[in-house]
């Protein structure tokens, strides 16, 4: 079962999302305007909007309520990607120019700069002193996040922990804030809004160690970008974790980063060494704990087709190739 057919019922709601996106982004200069707009184009599985959409069918449903937590919530990722690839120096996302290839570094922050602010004149319109709280704390541990991967980025002596933390505030939290807000705007009752907030994170800090998987064990076609590309660049994931623990994998490896960039033929080798190990599968062995957790906080919640959505996006999250 494709991803999109789970959530189908939802069709017409996420074309109403879709809308507002493209009206909130528009801007009176034609650069930003321009650049603002293909990354709406570039797509995406508006996943956070509909974790919000489902989490608000837990309470009292009014989509031109609802939008106003699920659009803003898009934008907010929206904006981090546009930094992401400058901080990268990503010329593609999803197999497409990057706002800063196509322009420049000064065009892309100032986007990004935007949309944020977009985001942030848009959920007022939700009238929730709550969700205003929740989402300016959101933004403020995304940055922090962002600020730990540049300043780990080569670090082999860092801590696991120091991993967790850096999805939790680059996946999860956004995640987890989509099912939040998507309840807190539908007037859900709080041990409801609770429990969708534990299951956003843990689904959330799942999907992170999933496309950290993908990207040692998907070709470049599936990922729009070459595999390995987050190792290219320094971050290290839970896969290159868990093969440190062999030493001479470790001490090839600081090797290898001391000579950038590194060669397609090594990446290749190092890609091999990381399967060959077990890491994929020690990694996806740590996925599937969030999945379990996850699932227990459903399991608090009243049974209804929201519920039931919910639990087929975690599944389809636990089985995606590897």
């Amino acid at each position: 079962m494709k991803l999109t057919t789970i959530y189908s019922h939802l069709r017409n709601d996420l074309s109403t999302i879709e809308n507002d996106l493209e009206k909130t982004i528009e801007a009176q200069h034609s650069i930003l305007q321009d650049a603002s707009i293909q990354l709406l184009k570039a797509g995406g599985k508006r996943i956070r909007p509909v974790f919000v959409l489902l989490s608000a069918q837990f309470g009292k449903y009014d989509v031109d309520r609802v939008k106003r937590a699920a659009v803003a919530l898009e934008l907010i990722h929206m904006a981090s990607l546009v930094h992401d690839d400058v901080i990268d120096d990503a010329s593609l996302r999803r197999g497409k120019s990057t706002i800063k290839a196509q322009w420049d570094n000064r065009v892309a922050m100032y986007t990004g700069d935007y949309i944020f602010a977009r985001s942030l004149e848009y959920i007022t319109h939700l009238n929730k002193l709550e969700a205003h709280k929740v989402l300016s704390e959101a933004i403020m541990e995304m940055c922090l996040g962002e600020i730990e991967q540049i300043r780990e980025q080569y670090d082999l002596d860092q801590n696991i922990r120091d991993y967790f933390r850096r999805i939790k505030r680059k996946t999860a939290l956004l995640i987890s804030v989509s099912c939040e807000l998507g309840a807190l705007a539908g007037d859900a009752e709080l041990h409801v809004q609770r429990q969708l907030k534990q299951f956003g994170y843990n689904v959330g800090m799942a999907f992170q160690i999933t496309d950290d998987i993908l990207d040692f064990t998907s070709t470049e076609k599936q990922l729009g970008k070459p595999a390995g590309g987050d190792l290219q660049q320094g971050n290290i994931t839970l896969p290159v974790f868990f093969a440190m623990r062999n030493p001479d994998f470790k001490a090839r490896l600081e090797s290898v980063f001391d000579n950038q960039p590194i060669p397609q033929n090594v990446m290749e080798e190092l890609i091999r060494d990381i399967k060959a190990m077990g890491a994929i599968e020690n990694s996806k062995g740590i996925s599937d704990r969030y999945l379990k957790k996850a699932f227990k906080a459903l399991r608090q919640l009243p049974d209804n087709r929201a519920k039931r959505s919910l639990k087929q996006i975690a599944e389809y999250i636990g089985r995606r190739n590897y």
